[in-house]
C-alpha cells in the first residue's frame, strides 16, 4: 500500500460539487491547502481500506496539500492506533509522527479525528507533561491536541489533566480552542461534576462566551440559568 495508490483510489471519488462543503470544514487559512471534493465518508471509507499502510507512506500523504489526502493519512493513522492488536512499539511510532508533523495537522477536525487515540491513548500510563507544553504553543492547533487528547483520560474516569489544561487555556484567543476547551470540560463533568462545577464558578464571569455555551449545555435547566444569571452580573 502506497502513498501513490491512496491518491489514485481517493481520485476516483472526486466531485466539484463537494469542495464548498469541504471548505467549510476547513479552519486553518494557511492558504495553500487545496480541495479535491470528496465526500467525508469516502475519504474515511478509503483510510480503512489502507490501514495497514506503512507510516512511511503515510508521512508522505502528510506532505500533500489536498485537505482530504492529509485527512485520510490521519485517518489511517487513527485506525491503526485504534487497532486491538496495536503493539507498544507501532503506539509510539504514531505519537511520534503526529507530534512530528503537526504543521500539517492545522484544522480542528485533524485534531479531533486522532488526537485522543494516538496522543491521548499513548500517554495513558505515561508522563503527561507534553500536553502541558502544547497547551502554551503558539499553534492553536496544539492547543487544541492539549484538551482534545484527555478525552482518553476521561474515558478511564480520570479527569485532572482535563481540568489542569482547561485552566491553561480558559482565556485562549482562539474560537476553535474556546469550543474545544468547552466541550472536554463539559465531557469531563459526566465523571466529576463537582469539579465542572467549580471550573465554572471560577471562570464563568471571564471565559469566552463559546467556552462558556459547550460547557453548560449538559447541565440541568436551574443549575444552567443560574450560571447564565451569575454570567450577567
Amino acid at each position: 500500500m502506497t502513498a501513490e495508490q491512496f491518491v489514485e483510489r481517493l481520485s476516483l471519488f472526486i466531485n466539484e460539487k463537494e469542495i464548498n462543503k469541504v471548505e467549510k470544514f476547513f479552519k486553518g487559512n494557511d492558504g495553500v491547502t487545496k480541495h479535491f471534493g470528496v465526500k467525508f465518508g469516502d475519504v474515511f471509507n478509503t483510510a480503512r481500506e489502507f490501514s495497514a499502510m506503512p507510516l512511511d507512506e503515510v508521512n508522505i500523504l502528510l506532505d500533500s496539500d489536498f485537505y482530504e489526502v492529509r485527512m485520510g493519512a490521519v485517518s489511517i493513522m487513527d485506525f491503526q492506533a485504534g487497532h486491538k492488536k496495536v503493539t507498544p512499539e507501532k503506539r509510539k511510532e504514531l505519537f511520534d509522527l503526529y507530534l512530528l508533523r503537526h504543521d500539517r495537522l492545522n484544522n480542528w477536525d485533524f485534531v479531533d479525528r486522532a488526537a485522543r487515540n494516538i496522543i491521548g491513548e499513548y500517554l495513558i500510563d505515561k508522563p503527561r507533561d507534553i500536553l502541558y507544553e502544547l497547551a502554551k504553543s503558539k499553534s492553536p492547533w496544539k492547543r487544541r491536541t492539549a484538551i482534545v487528547s484527555t478525552h482518553a483520560f476521561i474515558r478511564k474516569n480520570e479527569t485532572d489533566d482535563t481540568f489542569k489544561i482547561a485552566e491553561i487555556l480558559v482565556h485562549d484567543p482562539d474560537d476553535l480552542v474556546n469550543k474545544a476547551v468547552g466541550s472536554w470540560v463539559r465531557e469531563a463533568g459526566k465523571k466529576d461534576y463537582k469539579k465542572l462545577l467549580s471550573f465554572l464558578d471560577a471562570y464563568v464571569k471571564t471565559m469566552p462566551s463559546a467556552t462558556f455555551s459547550y460547557a453548560i449545555e449538559k447541565l440541568g435547566a436551574e443549575t444552567k440559568k443560574y450560571y447564565k444569571e451569575l454570567r450577567k452580573q
